[in-house]
């Protein structure tokens, strides 16, 4: 046996010399496909949060905070979010050389270790997200790191080493809970587990229950940083107020958002539904061989009579819990391409504990072979190839699909919605994609320092603006919380609506990015909506508006050049180029609006007509553009038809029949499932017969 516990292996590659090679591979790999540029999701936050020294979203993640911080300092190349990037590369790697060594012990087997840490590392979502700055590859780091100390503690010889790794696991459990919380569902079943195992060998009493709960306490230490931070106030990004008891447990336990739910005032697929997607999930993942090696491992490895058979089965009910609870209060709708995104991450735990069991399953299969069949050179290289063929076939499946080196779509969104903004201009930002990444580069790289940014659904809550207000003087606040109805509550706090902010703000410009709250219309009073790109600006009502000037202003705002469709509809950069292709045509659709104000005189009603037709026109000959151009374009021809704007822009009746039978055809064609689809048809008939009597007047 080698020194870590594994067997010789009688033939096949030398067991260091493999793992070696493994993680070598892996490291390269994980550090060619990283994100050079700020990624989509809550790393823009969770990056600022760091570079500010503030608090990210609940529950804080101070430990990810305090490590991105520290990795910002050490690593000398490339920006802060790169650099936060390559730790979590790091943490990646750290994870797999952990699986490795769990099912290594489990199953005395290095090409089963190396098949579970191939299996998960080059599984699509473990290595999206091993190459962007997020808290999951943090959390697979503690999740695979407690099953090492778990096997461990299974095979401990000494009842002194027991104890060590049981105070060790104690201290890593309170740590793994500066983190994420999941995994708690895995702690609720290591830590009975332990303590029985403790309590059989007699080595259980009240001062080592003392010294286990000791060491747990430590772990939470990181905890303190979030209420320094909140009293020290020096960050402009931080979320929530963690100076008072009630603040610091509504943060910990996320009560904004709901505690043990994922997002805020959302419904969910169900309980059924959401399981039936991560089975089929897992199977993509981890490939059907994966899969049915790990449901192998239960009935083979499961019921022998070593003392790995109560770790496995552990292992297996955690696995089980976890999957059934996460299901149940995972509220997000699935239909929605997006939030499949979101839940898919939370199954990255649950797939450590299957690639566990596939590894445990080769090195099962494998030892029945060489039983039955003999030859146990022959089978050693067997195991071996079998491993390196399916990790070889996960990297050639998933790679394209995980390069994110060239990868900057969200980054340059951010960029382009700054550029495009007057100087000291005040942002109203509503949303993770304009927020999150705007946040990044204003606060960590510098980028626009004039501008000002303003959380929408932050200003909500009592202790934004408060904060706020320190780090941006000259943005004028009417009250202490942005809400429908100005009042002052019994505690004193005075709300404001957004008609009183802006009215307090008048000597500045303002800009929404991306829409207002629907709550809150009353910026309608005395206030408009005019397009800027991607975002809007509010303008007072009586502000004069010309056409021409404001079609040269937006016409060409963005250097914009992705082309429409390409990104996966679950990503955010899908969003980010969906964002970015309607934003051309929110100047044409606001022309065309105005134009159907009832209260237009005529000429300018063909005016806005004839420059709303002449914009659409431009928009529709891109080869790939949103299907909805097709539709209002084809609305503009028609409207052009009854009016002499036709006339004024130098076009036949037949032409824009021709166009709007056209443009509606296609419409219909590409967006079968509009309700109103069989209205259109019925009216691509009567424009045909209007076609043919205007062809033989």
């Amino acid at each position: 046996r080698f020194p870590m516990g594994y067997p010789g292996n009688g033939g096949g590659l030398a067991p260091g010399l493999g793992s070696f090679l493994f993680l070598s591979g892996l490291s390269a790999i994980y550090l060619r496909t990283l994100y050079r540029s700020v990624p989509g999701g809550d790393s823009g936050e969770l990056v600022t949060a760091a570079c500010e020294l503030g608090v990210a979203h609940p529950p804080g993640y101070p430990l990810f905070t305090l490590l991105a911080r520290l990795a910002m300092t050490i690593i000398p190349l490339g920006s802060p979010v790169f650099r936060v990037n390559v730790l979590n590369a790091i943490l990646g790697v750290a994870t797999a050389s952990l699986l490795f060594e769990a099912v290594g012990r489990l199953s005395d087997s290095y090409s089963g270790g190396i098949l579970a840490a191939g299996l998960f590392a080059f599984s699509r979502l473990a290595w999206q997200w091993s190459v962007a700055a997020e808290v999951f590859t943090l959390n697979n780091f503690f999740v695979s790191l407690l099953m090492v100390l778990t096997v461990r503690f299974s095979t401990a010889p000494t009842a002194q080493e027991r104890s060590k790794l049981s105070l060790l696991g104690a201290f890593c459990c309170g740590l793994s809970l500066c983190n994420q919380h999941t995994i708690v569902l895995y702690m609720m079943y290591i830590v009975p587990w332990v303590l029985f195992r403790l309590h059989r060998e007699k080595e259980l009493s009240v001062r080592v229950v003392l010294r286990l709960g000791l060491c747990f306490g430590a772990g939470l230490l990181p905890y303190l940083y979030l209420p320094i931070s909140s009293y020290l106030n020096q960050a402009r990004w931080s979320w929530g107020d963690q100076t008072t008891l009630r603040g610091f447990i509504t943060h910990l336990l996320r009560e904004e958002y709901g505690t043990f739910d994922l997002a805020k005032s959302e419904s969910g697929s169900g309980l059924l539904q959401v399981w039936s997607f991560q089975v089929a999930q897992i199977k993509t993942e981890l490939s059907t061989i994966g899969t049915t090696l790990a449901l192998a491992a239960i009935p083979l490895q499961g019921f022998k009579s070593n003392s790995q058979r109560s770790v496995l089965w552990l292992f297996t009910v955690m696995l089980c819990s976890y999957s059934i609870f996460f299901s149940w209060r995972a509220n997000l709708d699935l239909s929605k391409p997006l939030y499949v995104g979101v839940v898919e991450r939370f199954w990255l735990q649950s797939n450590l504990v299957v690639c566990v069991l596939a590894g445990c399953g080769l090195a099962s299969i494998c030892s029945i072979l060489q039983r039955k069949i003999g030859n146990n050179a022959l089978w050693d290289w067997a195991e071996w190839l079998f491993a390196i063929i399916l990790i070889a076939f996960q990297i050639h499946h998933n790679y394209r699909i995980c390069d994110q080196s060239n990868n900057d779509v969200v980054d340059k969104f951010a960029r382009n919605l700054l550029g495009s903004m007057p100087p000291n201009a005040t942002i109203l930002v509503r949303g993770d994609l304009p927020g999150n990444s705007l946040r990044y580069l204003h606060y960590c790289e510098g980028q626009r320092p004039d501008l000002s940014l303003v959380d929408q659904e932050m200003m909500t809550y009592d202790w934004y603006l408060l904060k706020l207000a320190k780090h941006l003087p000259h943005v004028h606040f009417p009250g202490h919380r942005w809400n429908l109805v100005n009042q002052v509550d019994p505690a004193g706090t005075v709300t404001f609506n957004l008609h009183h902010l802006l009215n307090a703000n008048k000597e500045r410009e303002i800009f929404v990015c991306i829409g207002l709250h629907e709550g809150d219309p009353s910026w309608m009073y005395s206030y408009s909506l005019r397009p800027w790109g991607a975002c809007e600006k509010l303008v007072h009502s009586t502000s004069q508006f010309s056409p021409e000037s404001w079609i040269q202003h937006t016409k060409d705002m963005y250097n914009w050049t992705e082309e429409y469709g390409r990104f996966d509809p679950a990503s955010w950069e899908a969003i980010a180029n969906e964002e970015m292709w309607q934003a051309r045509m929110k100047t044409p659709f606001f022309l065309f609006e105005l134009a159907e104000n009832p209260g237009q005189a005529e000429p300018v009603k063909v005016q806005l007509y004839t420059f709303a037709y002449q914009l659409y026109q431009e928009l529709v000959t891109a080869e790939k553009h949103p299907v909805n151009w097709h539709k209002n374009y084809a609305i503009v021809c028609e409207k052009m038809l009854w009016l002499a704007a036709h006339t004024a822009a130098g076009v036949s009746p037949e032409s824009l029949l021709s166009e709007a039978i056209k443009h509606f055809s296609l419409y219909v064609a590409k967006a079968p499932d509009d309700p109103q689809k069989s209205a259109i048809i019925q009216f691509i008939r009567h424009l045909k017969e209007e076609r043919e009597r205007a062809r033989a007047q």
